[in-house]
């Protein structure tokens, strides 16, 4: 189970100190305890409206966000609650209370603009809270939806005309909800009941004109209906007597309006049930640390006077995440083989078999971990050190070895040594004694167990590095004829070069199976990418089809509405992306 966020009361976010807006370090230590998905709430709407009111019934409280009780707007930037989500385990529920819109002691509404445009960028949800009616003074104060393009960029780059496609927005926006307090009209329309979401489409609709009159009216409807395809809406009678708004932290839900009651609890449970875990481009589910490191790379691009870029502020996640992927790989890589390998093997192929299965379970632990790996450098980078790491540990196996047989070597042969020191062996007959004690002390060496791959070549060098003294042996024994010394002469060169050339087989050996190891984890590199271009390929075509169906949604709008030019523009876009879809784009790894 992952970490849970447990606050008792909420913290500022972003700070909004003399129209500057800075990230807290507090609220963002909190978001990094917890690796929870996020669903992620904010409320936006002009001040003193009763946002705080909805979300402390979001948290299960009656106090927590300020409510304030004057005239004056008490919530000044974003202000953050995580609270366990009380219907989908393991998720995290984030309320993101905004300072009100339209204060007029703040005097610059470029403020209000980015917190609108923050509170979009952060949500899965979005809901904004107004007064009365939908009427053309609530939408006149939804203007900042109309500045988004302005505030907000999707990608990096435009397209080749400098322009974004409001589907690129889509694809990231959060759902809409629309709560109207203090609603005092019947839902009716033409004389018959409609519900407040039919009452919320009628208050969308576009006027026929091209006045300007007629443009003013019809884009904040635009924007809403463009950039939120998924809209809900939600009426809300007065609470209370208004002698009593102020002590509404204080009083019980059987000191309010019933029919107050019974609407907040509905709102309350669609955003429970309806409300989506934040994800990123590619269905990346937003946990804490990513959602604390989107924070920080939006407010660092206000302050700087950029503008904040999904495409961008993604990257940037992936580029630390898949960073620490990496490190995460190639830790579980070294804690496995620090408990599997015992050093010196027996031989070069076991090591390399206990490299590959680590070696595997590494690269599907990064593939799990990253996403967005621009290029598969990241991939080639974490390759390239796993190879690092084998090359290393067959270095250690080389040395582990060649300690073991000297240590052995020393202990079997140093009473020899000792003995020849002595003389033992200078005397008619000692050479072929020697001979025999060399070989019997060569066979007690070879049935030594966990000498590892360098057994014969230590060895070797070991007699090789003795030929001086056998050979002085050899000239002092006055029992060999000169016939018998020659043969004993070519028998022990024939014994070198043998033994010589088995070390030299063995080193080819080695070579070879090193490179077919080096092969097998290309190709298992190859795999894994390879599956998860698929995924990624599979996911493509989703985000298309779902972009596409909103662009049919809207084609058929057009049409009905007789807006023949949109339409037509419209039809040109979706037989692009149609045609996009028939190709997949497939990319090559380790080129």
């Amino acid at each position: 189970m992952a970490s849970e966020i447990r606050m008792p009361a909420p913290v500022c976010l972003i700070e909004n100190t003399e129209g500057q807006l800075v990230a807290n370090q507090e609220a963002l230590e909190i978001l990094s305890g917890t690796k929870n998905p996020l669903v992620v709430v904010a409320i936006v709407g002009l001040y003193r409206t009763g946002k705080s009111y909805l979300m402390n019934k979001l948290a299960g409280k009656n106090k927590g966000f300020s409510l304030g009780s004057t005239v004056q707007s008490h919530t000044k930037g974003i202000w953050m609650w995580c609270v366990p989500h009380p219907k989908k385990p393991d998720h995290t529920l984030v309320l993101l209370d905004t300072e009100g819109l339209g204060d007029v002691e703040k005097g610059d509404n470029q403020n209000d603009s980015w917190i609108f445009a923050l509170a979009i960028l952060l949500s899965s949800t979005f809901v904004y809270n107004s007064m009365g009616t939908i009427n053309q003074q609530a939408m006149d104060q939804l203007h900042y939806v109309t500045e988004l393009s302005d505030r907000i960029r999707a990608k990096s780059s435009p397209n080749s005309n400098g322009i974004e496609d409001s589907a690129d927005f889509v694809s990231f926006f959060p759902d809409f909800v629309w709560t109207l307090r203090d609603f005092s009209l019947e839902l009716e329309a033409d004389g018959l009941p409609i519900t407040a979401d039919e009452y919320l489409e009628n208050s969308l609709k576009l006027k026929q004109g091209t006045t300007q009159s007629d443009q003013n009216f019809n884009l904040p409807r635009l924007c809403i209906r463009k950039f939120f395809p998924k809209k809900k809406c939600f009426i809300f009678d007065r609470p209370t007597h208004r002698k009593k708004l102020g002590q509404l932290e204080t009083l019980h839900d059987n000191d309010l309006d019933p029919e107050f009651v019974q609407q907040a609890s509905a709102f309350c449970s669609y955003i429970f049930k309806n409300s989506k875990t934040k994800t990123l481009s590619g269905d990346i589910k937003v946990n804490g640390p990513r959602l604390e490191k989107l924070v920080q790379t939006y407010v660092d691009a206000i302050s700087r006077g950029d503008l904040p870029c999904m495409e961008n502020a993604i990257l940037a996640l992936a580029q630390i995440e898949n960073a620490a992927a990496v490190q995460k790989a190639i830790a579980h890589y070294d804690q496995q083989m620090g408990q599997m390998l015992q050093l010196p093997t027996e031989t070069l192929q076991e090591l390399l078999n206990l490299h590959r299965a680590c070696e595997k379970e590494a690269i599907e632990l990064f593939m799990r971990n990253s996403f967005k790996d621009r290029d598969h450098l990241c991939q080639k980078d974490l390759a390239a050190q796993l190879e690092k790491k084998r090359d290393d540990f067959c270095k250690q196996n080389v040395q582990a070895s060649t300690d073991r047989c000297s240590d052995l070597l020393k202990d079997i042969f140093s009473p020899l040594e000792e003995a020849v020191k002595q003389g033992v062996y200078s005397k008619p007959g000692g050479y072929r004694l020697l001979i025999q004690k060399i070989q019997e002390l060569k066979t007690k060496y070879l049935q030594q167990p966990n000498k590892g791959i360098q057994a014969e070549e230590v060895l070797q060098e070991y007699l090789k590095s003795k030929e001086s003294v056998t050979d002085a042996i050899l000239q002092t024994d006055q029992t060999l004829t000169e016939k018998e010394k020659e043969i004993e002469v070519e028998r022990v060169k024939a014994e070198s070069a043998q033994a010589a050339a088995k070390v030299l087989e063995e080193m080819q050996i080695k070579n070879q199976q090193l490179m077919e190891q080096k092969e097998r984890s290309h190709q298992e590199h190859v795999r894994q990418l390879t599956e998860k271009m698929e995924r990624d390929r599979v996911q493509w075509l989703d985000e298309q089809e779902r972009i596409l169906a909103f662009k049919l949604q809207e084609q058929a709008r057009l049409l009905k509405e007789g807006f023949q030019n949109e339409s037509k523009r419209l039809h040109t876009e979706i037989q692009n992306i149609q045609k996009s879809m028939e190709k997949p784009r497939k990319t090559c790894f380790l080129s």
